[in-house]
């Protein structure tokens, strides 16, 4: 027994040597690999910013652009860490990783699905470009100003003043709406006149409003139809181009037209008629209030006529006193 417990103490004993001795040769080479390490992470990080300031030059796509520095970065750190684990004598080490990688993607490509479908979205999207930074697009009913794009999401900031984050798969297979890419905008006003009113002098009064306005374009495409007969007027359409900065400019335009508009009417006489209604009491029309009969419950009607008959008799009996007293005169 006490031989057997020696024989094990002294075959620990061995292994930890071993281990000792190991460790103390694998010194330097431990120092190399952290050398090294360091000097990926620098190579890496000029990698990156010199591709990006290269890429800068050659195109404006800044989402493109971040697209390919994250890779070339990533790229020299992988390149770095197989190097490493050469230096530290681990070839065996970088094929069970590489294996492993490959059974983990897999494993995470069934997990993340929505995952894996932003982020190939997200290039897909670099690579397409429907829009840029500080455009004006309008995605999923959300319009405003594009602020910035990643691999995962688009952020979109609105009018409100609010950040919507849209998952680039969304982007992807929704219809895009890019107002910028153009610098144009057509504004579109509704309004209705009187039945009474010339239809060929609001149409010039209308055109010559709009066409004196400031920041309208293209003022041979714009539009003027009469589109309808409504109830208690006769609508038509203005429609017309204007450059489109911002917003706010094309809402400004749009609330000076109407402005415009309301004034060049009152100043001819053009009116814009209130909504009627008629109301009319017959099943076959014609008849007036005054000529129907009530339809009241049975009780109401015995009131009804008990009314009558004493509004009658109080008739009659003002009658008879005014035709005694004319007799005694």
């Amino acid at each position: 027994m006490n031989f057997d417990l020696e024989k094990a103490i002294e075959t620990v004993w061995n292994k930890v040597e071993g281990w000792v001795e190991s460790f103390i040769a694998m010194i330097p080479n431990m120092a190399v690999a952290i050398l090294l390490l360091l000097l990926f992470f620098l190579i890496a990080k000029i990698s990156q910013k010199a591709f990006s300031n290269i890429f800068r030059r050659a195109s404006n796509n800044r989402v493109l652009g971040n697209l390919f520095s994250t890779i070339v970065y990533y790229a020299v750190m992988g390149i770095g860490l197989f190097v490493i684990l050469g230096v530290l004598k681990l070839e065996k080490t970088v094929t069970s990783l590489l294996a492993g990688v490959g059974v983990l993607g897999l494993a995470l490509g069934f997990a993340f699905q929505d995952v894996a479908a932003n982020f190939i979205s997200g290039i897909i999207l670099a690579f397409r470009t429907p829009f840029v930074i500080g455009d004006i697009v309008e995605v999923k009913d959300q319009m405003g100003i594009v602020q910035r794009t990643n691999l995962r999401v688009t952020v979109i900031k609105t009018f409100q003043g609010q950040e919507v984050y849209i998952p680039n798969k969304d982007v992807l297979q929704s219809a895009i709406v890019n107002y910028s890419i153009l610098g144009e905008r057509r504004v579109d006003i509704s309004i209705g006149v009187s039945y009474g009113d010339d239809l060929e002098k609001v149409e010039k009064v209308v055109r010559k409003v709009i066409g004196d306005m400031e920041g309208v374009i293209r003022k041979d495409e714009m539009i003027f139809d009469y589109y309808e007969f409504a109830n208690s007027s006769i609508n038509f359409n203005i429609r017309f181009w204007i450059k489109y900065p911002d917003q706010p400019g094309f809402l400004q335009n749009r609330h000076e037209a109407i402005k415009k508009i309301k004034a060049a009417f009152a100043e001819n006489d053009i009116t814009i008629p209130f909504p009627i209604r008629t109301l009319d009491f017959g099943i076959k029309g014609g008849q007036t209030l005054s000529e129907m009969s009530l339809n009241l419950p049975q009780g109401d009607k015995k009131k009804q006529i008990e009314t009558s008959k004493k509004e009658a008799d109080s008739i009659d009996n003002d009658t008879e006193s005014n035709n005694e007293n004319s007799n005694e005169d």
